[in-house]
């Protein structure tokens, strides 16, 4: 489960949207500390077919069809994404890869 801003959001609802935009061949999104909203969503992604992730069509639609809460407030493009030793998505890895993401942001 992800906290950000007050509600709790599973990664699998924000994935599914992700998957539903045909832009993204994988997704895996997790919360990574953020100093306002308790966590915010990360997503790591693969390209779909190949080729690029165009990652400001794929929030600009996440924006036209997600509540507020739903939209990632960051978006990582990978060629593939980590995998733990029983194959699946290894989402501790990025978790602890990506914690320091939001460290940096001024939210004033």
């Amino acid at each position: 489960m992800i906290k950000t801003g007050g509600f709790r959001v599973s990664p699998t609802e924000v994935e599914s949207s992700l998957y539903a935009t045909g832009l993204v061949g994988e997704a895996v999104a997790f919360g990574a500390p953020h100093r306002t909203l308790g966590q915010g969503i990360v997503v790591v992604a693969t390209p779909a077919r190949g080729g690029r992730l165009d990652q400001e069509r794929l929030l600009e639609v996440c924006r036209e069809t997600l509540p507020t809460y739903l939209i990632p407030r960051l978006v990582v493009e990978r060629s593939s994404l980590a995998r733990n030793a029983n194959g699946k998505i290894d989402r501790k890895t990025l978790a602890t890869e990506f914690a320091d993401a939001f460290q940096d942001v001024d939210d004033s």
